[in-house]
């Protein structure tokens, strides 16, 4: 722990025993909390592709926390303000590039931190972004007309631009999501975007992204290749023990972290609050929560482990394969807020998913270490959350 205040609200999230007492069939599973960090309550992003912003906003409201720039009962950062400015500046960027980049719902955790930087944030109750008549995020007439418009001005048979298109394009992102607000009122005090942002101690400068792949050399920083990073961010590439030695050192000196990744996994299942690579032949995906995260109706259960399996050993080879034949893709952001152990002693990290508090942990998932090790795409931390040596390998200042 860096300071004392941080000690205090660590003591407040001691170590528990969790285990499934009120599912009908009882996964063998269960874990005791070890280190457990000051986190805000579990949202809902429902039928939005938007997890990438729901986790970042989880991970900004604990480093504002961290820094002692607010409470963690009472922050909460609009997820839409920054869904819409990312539209926004993707809608230009499409154009610009003749509509060869990507135009989707999904982002990467590096597209929130750029927001934050270049519009700021604001609380929830100032943007709730739900000017459709729904009280939960349901992006897919949204996304339709997002699409079909970039499209059409992409597709202009005369070649050149309307001085108005992108005004167009944002007065549906302000029907939908709602005007963006110059200046607000909050706590009894008036705010910009940006002075809000400023006031919660939040520096794009201080927060990097990490990766582990072969394709690119060691210890230097590259493009990486996902469809959702549009806006082409670097990540630093390290060997994956580090990568997961760095998530450790990060939890135990008080610094949460943003997890970007792959989640078609058998292995992984949000009603049971798991997620393990079994070392067994996987021949389906069907049921698995790939279902949950396309919005797609969930043909059967996801798998229940009724007793605790041996889990695959992933090599850096393994991880490489798996994303070189596309078997691990960017499908889902979440946020790291802890570790736990199992029965057996083994680590798990605790992490904060955002499809609503409806499984045997309150919206929370445990994951394995060989998990992490073979599904992780990104993390994003803070610079300071990065060992020192591995830090100089990087030449991170």
């Amino acid at each position: 722990m860096k300071n004392l205040g941080l000690l205090l609200l660590a003591l407040l999230f001691s170590p528990q025993l969790v285990n499934a007492q009120d599912s009908d069939e009882k996964s063998i599973y269960a874990f005791t909390d070890k280190v457990m960090l000051p986190t805000t309550s579990v949202k809902n992003q429902y039928r939005s592709g938007t997890c990438w912003c729901f986790s970042s906003m989880s991970f900004f409201e604990s480093e504002a926390v961290r820094m002692g720039k607010a409470k963690i009962e009472n922050i909460d950062l609009a997820e839409m303000f920054i869904v819409n400015r990312d539209y926004h500046v993707r809608a230009i960027d499409y154009v610009r590039w003749n509509g060869a980049k990507s135009f989707s719902a999904g982002a990467e955790s590096s597209n929130a931190i750029d927001r934050m930087n270049e519009f700021g944030l604001v609380p929830q109750n100032v943007y709730p972004g739900l000017n459709y008549g729904t009280d939960k995020p349901q992006h897919g007439e949204l996304d339709a007309l997002t699409k079909a418009y970039v499209e059409t001005i992409v597709k202009n048979p005369n070649r050149k631009l309307s001085s108005v298109w992108i005004k167009g394009f944002d007065g549906i992102l302000a029907a939908y999501l709602g005007e963006i607000p110059e200046e607000f009122e909050y706590e009894g005090k008036k705010y910009t975007p940006h002075s809000y942002r400023e006031s919660l101690g939040l520096e794009a400068k201080n927060y990097v992204e990490l990766t582990s792949f072969t394709h690119h050399p060691f210890y230097t920083s590259y493009v990486f290749e996902a469809p959702d990073n549009w806006s082409l961010s670097q990540a630093y590439n390290v060997k994956i023990d580090e990568l997961l030695d760095i998530a450790f050192y990060a939890i135990d000196n008080g610094y949460t972290v943003l997890w970007g990744g792959d989640v078609s996994e058998d292995g992984f299942s949000f009603t049971h609050g798991l997620a393990i690579i079994p070392d067994e032949n996987q021949e389906s995906l069907e049921g698995t929560d790939r279902d949950k995260l396309n919005g797609t109706e969930v043909k059967q259960k996801p798998r229940l482990f009724k007793e605790i399996v041996p889990e695959k050993t992933i090599t850096q080879e393994m991880r490489q394969e798996a994303f070189d034949n596309f078997e691990t893709t960017d499908d889902h952001g979440m946020h790291i807020v802890g570790y736990a152990l199992d029965k057996n002693g083994k680590r798990y990290f605790k992490i904060k998913n955002s499809w609503d508090s409806e499984n045997l942990y309150g919206g929370y998932q445990y994951m394995s270490e060989s998990f992490f090790k073979y599904k992780t795409m990104t993390i994003a931390i803070h610079k300071d959350a990065i060992p020192s040596s591995i830090k100089k390998k990087l030449n991170i200042k």
